[in-house]
């Protein structure tokens, strides 16, 4: 049976918009056999951050394509990583990327930045970002040598924001109960098992 998530309000960052979500999954390679089941088990008005940069143009377009439609059969926004000419051409919600990128986007419903320190915090505010995916938190497997900012660090940063920042990096429900801090992100952190032979 799919694990369920639950998320609960804290009082960090509360002014937000009422559409942005808490939970964000992001697509990876690693775990593309699992999304179905991952986009079930998250609660409805999650969020959905589409990358597989590993796919072709009109394999990636076809992939996309079915897992929106699962993710918004269970009332969750849909985000590509890219820019807003193909996110609307593709009827995404919005775009996930560099401030560079969302600066240049028009006409979405959500624009979400990516940074990992002050100074990209900073542009990300003026490119007009809804919010920002602050990372890496923790230590991941996407990059096990990398610097992770550690929960002091993470939240000095977050308070600098004036818009709301969402948690990346190593996190799951324990991390980001470890951390204080209800609007996450994961890729690992929120994948649900798929079932495989000799497994109950």
């Amino acid at each position: 049976m799919a694990a369920r998530y639950s998320v609960a309000v804290a009082p960090d960052q509360t002014q937000t918009p009422p559409s942005l979500p808490l939970l964000w999954l992001l697509s990876d390679a690693r775990n593309d056999a699992a999304l179905e089941r991952s986009l079930a088990a998250l609660p409805a008005g999650s969020g959905f951050v589409f990358r597989h940069y590993h796919l072709g143009e009109e394999e990636r377009r076809a992939r996309f394509a079915a897992l929106a439609a699962v993710a918004r059969d269970h009332g969750h926004r849909v985000v590509l990583s890219d820019d807003a000419v193909r996110a609307q051409a593709w009827d995404a919600d919005g775009i996930y990327g560099p401030p560079e990128r969302i600066a240049s986007a028009q006409g979405l419903a959500l624009l979400i930045a990516t940074a990992h320190d002050r100074t990209q915090i900073a542009a990300a505010v003026r490119s007009g970002a809804h919010a920002v995916v602050l990372s890496p938190v923790f230590a991941t497997r996407s990059h096990p040598d990398g610097t992770a900012l550690g929960p002091a660090k993470f939240h000095a940063l977050a308070r600098s924001s004036p818009i709301p920042v969402i948690a990346l990096g190593g996190m799951d429900a324990e991390r980001a109960r470890e951390l204080d801090w209800t609007r996450w992100a994961a890729i690992d952190g929120l994948t649900t098992a798929v079932d495989t032979p000799g497994n109950a």
